[in-house]
């Protein structure tokens, strides 16, 4: 009988977010460039790499099972980074301070998703 794998589920679903943010940067790299210069990112070339290999690569090591609980940990400090430095809606127009402030809590609360998996004992990582 085969037995439906939760965790498994959950790791993909929480890797679609990075996964197709790493793929479209890739697809959009100019443009993602130019994205961070205007944020005021040093280095935005490399930057722009860096971010993709994490959401690209750390979607797919998500799903694999691979090292789970340092990608938990990692993939939640830099949601939490992401959403103070790409989501700051206490400087955002009044326009744009709802949309900031959702996208915000919505990485506070992905960072606590991956902080869970971090959290969740033993059998947590299926892969070394």
């Amino acid at each position: 009988m085969l037995r439906f794998n939760t965790q498994w589920f959950a790791r993909v679903l929480m890797s679609a977010l990075f996964l197709i943010a790493g793929i479209r940067k890739i697809f959009a790299f100019k443009a993602t460039v130019g994205y961070f210069t205007a944020m005021g990112l040093p280095f935005s070339e490399v930057v722009a790499v860096l971010v993709i290999l994490i959401e690209a690569g750390g979607g797919i090591a998500l799903i694999l099972g691979w090292r789970l609980k340092p990608l938990a940990l990692a993939l939640a400090i830099y949601t939490v980074a992401t959403a103070f430095i790409g989501h700051r809606f206490w400087i955002a127009d009044p326009a744009q301070f709802s949309a900031q402030l959702n996208n915000f809590l919505k990485n506070i609360a992905i960072a606590g998703g991956f902080l869970l998996l971090f959290a969740q004992p033993g059998h947590a990582s299926s892969k070394a």
